[in-house]
């Protein structure tokens, strides 16, 4: 039950008056439905007035004196203290019950400030990202890429050359990747992962891996791994997602990433793990590539000491094409002794 339904038979007497100009008169009062009815001595209705926009005019005085706004031309003088009690308890139980826009705008408010937040936090690095990543041309790759080997350097030695071992280098990658192929085999001292992909088309091998056997099934093996994790770890995606909305937006904006960050970067970058891509990507690249598995996998097993599950070699029962002439694999083989 509520406050006015308990004092829906409740009935007294007062004083009102109509207008400033106008005389006193006596009526009964009674409540309606959210109003106060003024009714004259024959029960006519005389004025309804809304009960939660009621003003009293003298707090805590009796006889109380109430106007239905803030003009207080028309009042009512009521003496009744029942009466009076029971005006306020429904006036108090109206207003509870009406809605609070301004409460409701406040709330709408700082549900958009949670849901910017939020957005800014969640989704707006990830897009920027994903926009940046999807216009960045092959040229600035190229560029970045190269910068990021400089510093490579640093923690590697420098790139091993030698004219005919380069041209073993850049046979090797159309052997793997396909005659138009712009991809660039580098070959370093020293490089803790086997095999490096950079942005640009540019793989980093480590001269250790030539050495590991006669084979160069093993060394393309380490190449076509590095270059199959690009799909799950793009070098430039990950750069951008560590360092933040700052760079992200600086390179969409001028091209540029500062040089002290690439550096930074690469540094990280040369004590990572080796990163092993998804087993059956790296099974199909094997064999698109027609690379056997398991002079590589033999090889990753002993350097690392963990083998990944390709399943069934689909090029076991064929025969594998020629992956480096001889000389060009010797070549290779000795091109940070040269």
């Amino acid at each position: 039950m509520t406050a006015l339904d308990r004092y829906v038979r409740l009935e007294s007497e007062a004083l009102w008056r109509a207008a400033a100009d106008e005389q006193r008169r006596d009526v009964s009062i009674s409540f309606g439905d959210a109003t106060l009815v003024i009714a004259d001595a024959t029960g006519r209705p005389l004025a309804h007035w809304s009960l939660p926009a009621l003003i009293r005019q003298n707090p805590d005085e009796v006889p109380a004196i109430y106007a239905p706004d803030e003009d207080a031309s028309e009042i009512l003088e009521i003496a009744d203290t029942t009466m009076i009690e029971a005006i306020e308890e429904v006036r108090k139980a109206l207003a509870k019950a009406r809605p609070k826009p301004g409460k409701l705008r406040h709330w709408l408010t700082a549900g958009l400030i949670i849901l910017s937040l939020a957005l800014a936090i969640f989704w707006l690095p990830g897009a920027l990202t994903r926009q940046t990543l999807a216009v960045v041309p092959t040229s600035k790759r190229s560029e970045i890429g190269v910068e990021m080997l400089g510093y490579l350097q640093i923690q590697t030695g420098a790139a091993c050359k030698a004219p005919r071992a380069d041209a073993a280098a850049r046979r090797l990658a159309q052997r793997l990747f396909g005659p138009m192929t712009v991809t660039q085999i580098i070959v370093v001292p020293d490089l803790r992962q086997g095999a490096l992909a950079l942005p640009g088309d540019l793989i980093v091998l480590d001269y250790e891996v030539l050495q590991l056997s006669d084979d160069p099934a093993v060394a393309a093996g380490f190449i076509l791994a590095s270059h199959a994790a690009l799909a799950d770890v793009d070098p430039l995606e990950s750069l951008l997602r560590q360092e933040g909305l700052g760079t992200t937006f600086r390179l969409l904006t001028t091209g540029e990433i500062p040089s002290e960050i690439l550096q930074s970067n690469v540094a990280a970058l040369a004590q990572n793990d080796v990163t092993t891509p998804d087993p059956g990507r790296l099974r199909r690249v094997l064999a698109d590539a027609e690379i056997p598995q398991g002079p590589y996998l033999t090889t990753i097993d002993a350097r690392t000491g963990t083998m990944p599950d390709l399943g069934t070699d689909p090029l076991a029962e064929r025969s594998i094409p020629l992956i480096l002439q001889d000389s060009d694999w010797v070549s290779l083989q000795n091109i940070c002794n040269i």
